[in-house]
């Protein structure tokens, strides 16, 4: 039943990429103050990571220089009822073919292509999680 929970939030994240969704992002910022706000997910291997993109000035990439600690959230209440959260480590990857690989269209508003200067891809490592997938499948944690 765990490894049936894991493998469907990973699908469910996988539904939330690009322009189609977003999740929220929990860091520590620079005055040692939780913040949290919303950015859409770009790729996925179930739930063991995540890359986000965003600006290279933005506050998040400032806040992962000093402090790579972050959490990911997903949620909704309908059509179905879920939560997952997951506890890791932000990295800013630099590698061109990663950034390339990474780019969808909705970054478009924004940057030139993969390779503006201000593009990066953060990518968030899980290493624990808590998830809830309708009340009937309960809640599981674990580390990975």
């Amino acid at each position: 039943m765990h490894e049936t929970i894991i493998a469907r939030a990973g699908e469910i994240i996988a539904g939330k990429l690009g322009i189609h969704g977003y999740c929220t992002l929990a860091q520590t910022d620079l005055d040692g103050y939780p913040t949290a706000a919303t950015i859409s997910p770009s790729r996925t291997e179930g739930i063991k990571w995540v890359t986000l993109c965003t600006g290279m000035g933005s506050n998040w990439v400032k806040r992962a220089r000093v402090d790579s600690r972050a959490c990911l959230c997903f949620n909704a209440d309908s059509p179905l009822l879920y939560n997952i959260t997951l506890v890791g480590d932000l990295e800013i990857v630099e590698d061109p073919a990663v950034r390339r690989e990474m780019w969808y269209d909705g970054m478009g508003t924004y940057y030139t292509g993969p390779d503006d200067p201000g593009f990066c891809v953060l990518r968030f490592n899980t290493r624990r999680y808590s998830i809830l997938i309708d009340e009937q499948q309960g809640t599981v944690r674990g580390t990975l």
